[in-house]
């Protein structure tokens, strides 16, 4: 006995691109977040996360080591944000793919970079106020995906 074929042509039709009428309304009913939401978003909980670090423990330095956890998320956010949203980066499939890619890495470097200068920048650094700031900055992303515009039905 032969297995059936797995795909089978004339169950499947054919793979035909959409039109460019076809491409907007999917377009309009799959809405994205805009990677500056995200960063704003990273802004307030950076602020709020220090002035909570800073209330609760009463240390002026704990609410500037969760603060510069927090920059060391947004500052590299918003030049991942701004080089993703660049002319380069829409060019084509091809150059967005690179962009990508590139302006990841420069984001990761950034971040390490900026933990690493984090006992020189901050006076009596506080590591684990530092995490905090890092952690919830970090987990906006998430948050962001909550606040995704309401998909509309394709008609």
């Amino acid at each position: 006995m032969i297995a059936p074929a797995l795909y089978d042509d004339a169950i499947e039709p054919a793979f035909r691109p959409l039109s460019a009428a076809q491409a907007k309304q999917l377009r309009l009913s799959q809405p994205s977040v805009s990677p500056w939401r995200v960063v704003a978003g990273q802004v307030l909980a950076g602020v709020l996360v220090s002035l909570i670090a800073w209330g609760v423990t009463g240390r002026q330095n704990v609410g500037w080591s969760a603060g510069y956890g927090a920059l060391a998320v947004i500052i590299p956010a918003a030049l991942f944000a701004r080089g993703i949203t660049g002319r380069f980066s829409s060019l084509n499939a091809g150059t967005a793919v690179a962009a990508f890619f590139v302006w990841e890495f420069v984001k990761i470097g950034v971040s390490v970079g900026l933990i690493a200068l984090a006992p020189r920048m901050v006076a009596d650094l506080s590591w684990l106020a530092m995490l905090a700031g890092l952690v919830v900055t970090m987990k906006v992303y998430w948050v962001a995906l909550l606040f995704v515009p309401k998909r509309r039905p394709l008609i």
